[in-house]
Parts: C-alpha cells; sequence; structure tokens
C-alpha cells in the first residue's frame, strides 16, 4: 500500500472514530408542528421564543428542519375547527395549552400525537396517569389548582384580615376553582366566582366584584385569561384592590405579586418534549413533566401605589423584587 493510500485510510478510520458533533445530529427531514392556542391573540411572549428555544436545543431550527403552524381562536367551537385543520394539514404533533385546548385536540384526532402544557393534565382527564399516560398525549402539568391555593395564602399573609376574594377564572379549566373554594374554606376567606369566557364578560365581572365588596383578587390561570392580561390589569389597577397571579410577566407588568412556574421555563420544556415525538419517542409512554421550580415576585411600587406594606416575611422568600 502506498503512503497515501495509507493516509487516507487512517484518515478514513479517524473520521469514524471522532464523536459526532452536536449541530451534525440535526435530522434531516423538515417537522411540521401545529399550535393550537386557545387565547383571543397570538402567544405573547416569552411563551414562542422559548418552545423555538427548546426545539433549537433538541436540533430543530425553524427555517431549516422545521415548521411551525399557529392556530388561535378562544371559541372553542372555531378552536376545533381549527384543530381539525391542523390535522388535514398533516402535521407531524400539535401542541396545546391549558386543558380546554389539549381536550379540543384530542376531538380532532387519536393518532397525531400531542403535547399538552396543561394547567391540571389528570384532574381536567386528558390523561389518567402522570407515569406511564398512554393514548396519543404526553406534555407538562402546570399544577395550577395547587398553585392557586397557594396563592390565596399569600393574600392571607399579605392582609391578614383578608375575608372575602373575587376570583377570576376560566370555565375551560374548572379544577382550578375547586381547589381554591377549597383552600379558601381552610383559610376563613369566601370567595366570589367570576367567570370569563371572552373580553365581553370583563366589565359585568368588575361590576359584580365592586357589587359584592371584593377586597382582593385572583386571577387563575388559562391560556384565554392570559391572552386577556393588559385588560385585566388595567381595570385591576383602578379597583386600587390587590391582586395575585401565577406568571411573573404580569408583576413585571404593574401586578403586584405572582406565584408560579417560570413562563418561560414551561414553553422551553415543551419544546424538548415535542421533540422527543418528532425522534420517535411514543407520546403514551413519555411520563408527564411538572415544573422544577417557583417563583414568588413582588412589585414594591404597585405595592406602594395602593397603600400596602409587603411583610418582612414575603420579601424575604421573595425570588425577584421589581425595582
Amino acid at each position: 500500500m502506498s503512503a497515501v493510500s495509507r493516509l487516507a485510510s487512517i484518515a478514513v478510520l479517524l473520521v469514524l472514530a471522532a464523536p459526532i458533533a452536536p449541530w451534525a445530529q440535526q435530522p434531516d427531514k423538515v417537522a411540521r408542528v401545529g399550535i393550537l392556542w386557545p387565547g383571543a391573540a397570538p402567544p405573547g411572549p416569552p411563551r414562542l421564543e422559548s418552545l423555538r428555544r427548546g426545539l433549537r436545543e433538541s436540533g430543530y431550527v425553524e427555517g431549516q428542519n422545521l415548521v411551525l403552524d399557529l392556530r388561535f381562536s378562544p371559541a372553542p367551537d372555531r378552536l376545533g375547527e381549527l384543530a381539525v385543520a391542523l390535522v388535514n394539514a398533516h402535521v407531524s404533533v400539535i401542541v396545546s395549552f391549558g386543558d380546554g385546548g389539549p381536550r379540543v385536540a384530542q376531538h380532532a384526532t387519536t393518532q397525531i400525537p400531542i403535547v399538552a402544557i396543561a394547567d391540571d393534565i389528570v384532574g381536567a382527564g386528558l390523561v389518567t396517569n402522570l407515569g406511564r399516560p398512554g393514548g396519543n398525549m404526553t406534555g407538562i402539568t402546570i399544577l395550577s389548582p395547587e398553585l392557586s391555593a397557594k396563592r390565596l395564602a399569600l393574600l392571607k399573609e399579605l392582609r391578614p384580615g383578608l375575608s372575602r376574594v373575587a376570583v377570576f377564572w376560566d370555565p375551560a379549566t374548572p379544577t382550578q376553582l375547586q381547589v381554591t373554594e377549597d383552600a379558601a374554606r381552610s383559610l376563613g376567606i369566601g370567595v366570589q366566582a367570576l367567570p370569563v369566557r371572552s373580553a365581553a364578560d370583563l366589565p359585568g365581572a368588575f361590576e359584580l366584584a365592586k357589587k359584592e365588596r371584593a377586597e382582593a383578587f385572583n386571577v387563575l390561570a388559562s391560556p384565554l385569561l392570559s391572552s386577556l392580561h393588559e385588560q385585566i390589569l388595567e381595570r385591576i389597577t383602578k379597583t386600587r384592590l390587590p391582586a395575585i397571579y401565577q406568571w411573573k410577566e404580569h408583576a413585571e407588568r404593574g401586578g403586584l405579586i405572582s406565584y408560579g412556574p417560570s413562563l418561560a421555563a414551561m414553553w422551553q420544556q415543551g419544546g424538548h418534549v415535542i421533540a422527543k415525538i418528532l425522534k420517535g419517542a411514543k407520546p403514551g409512554e413519555l411520563p408527564v413533566e411538572q415544573p422544577i421550580k417557583f417563583e414568588l415576585v413582588i412589585n414594591p411600587k404597585t405595592a406602594k401605589a395602593l397603600g400596602l406594606t409587603i411583610p418582612p416575611s414575603l420579601l424575604l422568600r421573595a425570588d425577584q423584587i421589581i425595582e
């Protein structure tokens, strides 16, 4: 064998023995991911950016080997039509949010994998088991009912004499209200449930809260309520009453206090779950994931505007204080 041939053979062996670089592992086939969002407007920041980040970290890059197909509507009937449209578009995976959106996706297909970023995935009946969900769905459960109960306790700590809280809730996520009412009874708090199915319900809900002498607000989690957050924040500010939210983004935009997981982390984690399915994992065999960290965020400027003093015990536990 000539010296040139020996060098060529060695070069081939070195290439075969070398570890595969991460960028060489990106799938060649273009994946189409359907996004079914049950909100009145497209998902606001940091949602889609975080979903893209999770997918990119797993080798899927929009414009190269990934297409995101977004459909949204707050109306269940229209959302059902959009889910069918995604099925007919032959998407590889459907990702949906809250409890109502994934349920609509389930009605549209039993074959295409569904990733749910759900408020209460078991309580809503979307899956029966976190460890082995079965069927064509898996995802992330945010634990919103338990978090809502915790938020009531935080409101009570903020205002020890609190006796009546108005609760904005989305009827598509009923388990949150049930757990909230149970927690309220143990805390000696009366709950005034204010259902919101669209923006048109907000004026009447606030009038009712005023009439019933609500002393604070607890805004439950749902894609619909999140899509209406600017209107809700504006109206709550005018009432000059304290309010608590699930996402820190609400406190950053002027809300008093929030407690829940990181919204960006949830959507980024969702991107990782989607990628596992795109690479061949069966959704029914993928355990449902949960948040690993919860954030307490306080806005002292809003507290000052409301004439409230934040107890030192809350400030010491805060993960973030909005300056």
